[in-house]
């Protein structure tokens, strides 16, 4: 297995990644609120990401989420779903949905840190990350755990804003970050760390990288 990854350092522009803590009392405010500020916000993302992992098949694992607002769109594709969170608040209310019978593809729900899946080596066919990868306490420790529990020829799939790198809007987000820490929103992550991580990784390919309405970018990975 390849050595576990610790985080780089990119331009000056780029903030420290978020602690767990910051991320943790975040989340636990926004529960009650997400479905309704961030599912409009997030729907074109979440399809994208979702269709992705469904083409996959199989057994996928969803990284953050959250209030379980995926689960939907992966009914009746064939695929079953696993999801873990680090928020208990954002957690319980995607229990609360999975406990009315309308979606039995996902088989189970857990409080998991996921820099330590408690899951064993290639357990699944996908592991999706959701508006999460930019927001964790070390993003190549996540990765590094994703390549792990996924087989060889599964994909790893995230879904994120990624920084512009240059132009106003690049400007604009690097004004952001430095006031959106404590609501759990980061705008200037890289992808260029999600290709540095997958270079000294060794054992993954980029096989998509693209654009999805509004502001997101969908990455995808193929584990060798």
């Amino acid at each position: 297995m390849p050595p576990r990854s610790g985080p780089l350092a990119f331009d000056r522009y780029c903030s420290r990644d978020l602690d767990r803590d910051t991320i943790e009392r975040a989340y636990s405010a926004w529960a009650p609120v997400y479905d309704g500020v961030c599912g409009p916000i997030f729907h074109h993302g979440r399809r994208a990401a979702v269709e992705a992992a469904c083409a996959v098949g199989g057994r996928t694992l969803e990284i953050g989420v959250g209030t379980g607002l995926s689960f939907g769109a992966y009914a009746r594709t064939g695929t079953r779903v696993v999801g873990i969170d680090l928020s208990q608040a954002m957690l319980a209310r995607a229990e609360t949905k999975r406990a009315t019978g309308r979606y039995p593809h996902v088989e189970s729900l857990q409080v998991m840190d996921a820099h330590e899946l408690a899951f064993p080596d290639r357990a699944f066919d996908s592991a999706v990350a959701q508006f999460v990868i930019t927001l964790v306490e070390n993003p190549e420790r996540v990765l590094d755990e994703c390549a792990r529990v996924v087989r060889p020829g599964g994909e790893i799939i995230l879904m994120s804003h990624l920084y512009s790198e240059r132009g106003l809007t690049a400007a604009i987000e690097r004004f952001a970050a430095r006031h959106t820490r404590a609501i759990g929103l980061r705008p200037e992550f890289p992808f260029a760390r999600l290709q540095a991580w997958a270079d000294r990784h060794g054992g993954v390919t980029l096989l998509e990288r693209r654009p999805v309405r509004p502001f997101y970018t969908l990455v995808r990975f193929r584990v060798a």
